[in-house]
């Protein structure tokens, strides 16, 4: 073990010494003027990718930090530090900025006000306005719109959300092999995108010929004109397919947005001369005949109406003109107003089921919600009745009794008249659901009077009012002795 004389010996003649905190370390002192005497950074780096910065965030040699210099040294601020004002006036103007050359580190680390003034005046704007700087685009996406992609990059590009030019495919075999890759994508974003470029820079007969053989992309193509209501683009591609239907349907479509009557009748006459298919061609015939009938109505029933001579119109008045309208509505027309009418008028029911063949069903259920809107009971009551060919009369319906029953009620119907139409319902369970329902209180009584079943009779007894028919005649069975009731 080291003496204390042979320590002091090593620390007084070694190059090592040990550390205090009063002396000054010569090595650090060493280090720090080595860093000093470096070469700087930002010679050796290309000037276009490093900007040189001052401590204020401002690119060095630009016009803000000539003006920053300039006013630092008339505030008296000394070589390397920045002059700051010692008060903010209040009527400072905010930041200004017009050249590139403001960084955009100082924009949000926010601009003393003297400074600002002096940089407004040295720029030419008095006003000092704000002006946010123009912050240029990543170089990933300027090299994705100026890339030489091949038709399958851009493609899987576009996949991608990523920017891509498509007008640098100038020749046709690129546009049409960026439209195959596209439609092999299966995405129909991608594929609507290339259509809509090649829309824009091919020619009508040229973008028809090439997209004809490719029926996929055809229908995505014709698909967005449908959406876009490019309706005389569509119709030029219809007519150069070979697509008659499509191209007749196509015009046929115009007559919706004909509201003149006269008018919308022409245009369908001349419809009837379009390459339609035979049921198609039948419609439109249908069509053009309902809106004459409408066109003969409406003329008489106005006519009739100013009048004031005609109950009917008197007691419900017209609330709009018939022309235009579906066919069932002209039928509820027909029945609400012109029900009796002989069949050989234009205006009677018989006549228009008759012309345009609707069916038994539809034409029942039409005529009944019209009669029933009307009250016309006796009417209602003739719709069911049939007889047999031995004479004898019984009710029946096209419909289940169960839905007329519904449609009455819808029509404030009186119990009077559903509780004949909700005893020919064949469920037992709900006819009698019914029955409570729309308080048919015969229907009930005389249902637990057959079942002899004295408790439900009793219970139902409760739910009738005090002192209506219904009691007394509850009563009345409750009483009777020549009653076998089972409970």
């Amino acid at each position: 073990m080291k003496s204390r004389g042979d320590e002091e010996e090593y620390w007084n003649t070694s190059k090592f010494k040990a550390f205090t905190f009063d002396d000054d370390d010569d090595e650090l002192k060493e280090s720090k003027e080595a860093v000093k005497s470096l070469p700087q950074l930002s010679d050796q780096d290309d000037g276009d990718l490093v900007e040189k910065v001052s401590w204020s965030g401002e690119p060095v040699g630009s016009i803000s930090w000539s003006v920053r210099e300039t006013a630092a040294a008339a505030g008296g601020g000394t070589d390397g530090e920045p002059a700051f004002p010692s008060r903010i006036p209040a009527d400072a103007p905010n930041v200004a900025k017009v050249n590139s050359g403001y960084s955009l580190s100082s924009l949000f680390k926010g601009r003393k006000a003297a400074n600002v003034a002096a940089f407004a005046d040295a720029s030419g704007d008095p006003l000092g306005r704000i002006l946010a700087p123009e912050i240029p685009k990543p170089k990933s996406e300027k090299q994705d719109l100026i890339g030489d992609w091949s038709p399958q990059d851009t493609v899987k590009r576009m996949q991608q959300g990523k920017a891509v030019s498509l007008e640098r495919f100038r020749c046709l075999q690129d546009k049409m092999r960026l439209l195959d890759w596209s439609v092999g994508t299966h995405d129909g974003n991608v594929i609507t995108a290339v259509l809509i470029s090649l829309k824009k820079s091919l020619s009508k007969e040229v973008l028809i010929g090439e997209l004809a053989s490719r029926q996929t992309a055809l229908r995505h193509f014709l698909n967005y004109l449908s959406e876009s209501g490019d309706e005389a683009l569509l119709g030029d591609i219809y007519s150069a397919l070979g697509r008659t239907e499509d191209a007749a349907l196509l015009q046929y479509k115009r007559h919706l947005s004909i509201a003149d009557e006269e008018k919308r009748r022409d245009f369908l006459k001349g419809c009837l001369s379009l390459q339609f298919s035979a049921e198609d061609q039948s419609q439109v015939r249908d069509q053009l005949s309902l809106l004459e009938r409408q066109m003969v109505i409406e003329a008489a029933d106005r006519q009739a109406e100013r009048g004031g001579k005609v109950e009917i119109f008197q007691r419900f008045p017209r609330r709009a003109s018939i022309p235009h309208m579906p066919l069932i509505t002209t039928l509820y027309y027909c029945c609400f107003y012109h029900y009796d009418q002989p069949e050989g008028s234009f205006s009677s029911p018989l006549n228009v089921r008759q012309s345009f063949k609707i069916s038994e069903k539809q034409f029942f259920v039409t005529a009944l919600s019209a009669r029933a809107k009307q009250k016309s009971w006796s009417d209602v009551d003739a719709l069911f009745t049939s007889r047999s060919w031995l004479g004898f009369t019984r009710k029946k319906s096209p419909l289940a009794f169960q839905k007329v029953v519904d449609i009455l009620h819808r029509n404030a119907a009186p119990v009077r008249v559903l509780q004949d139409y909700v005893g020919l319902v064949d469920d037992a369970e709900a006819r009698m659901a019914l029955a409570h329902q729309h308080k048919c209180h015969d229907l009930v009584i005389n249902t637990y009077r057959d079942s002899k079943d004295r408790r439900l009779l009793l219970g139902y007894r409760g739910k009738v009012e005090a002192g209506s028919a219904a009691e007394r005649k509850i009563d009345e069975l409750l009483n009777d002795s020549q009653i076998r009731w089972k409970n």
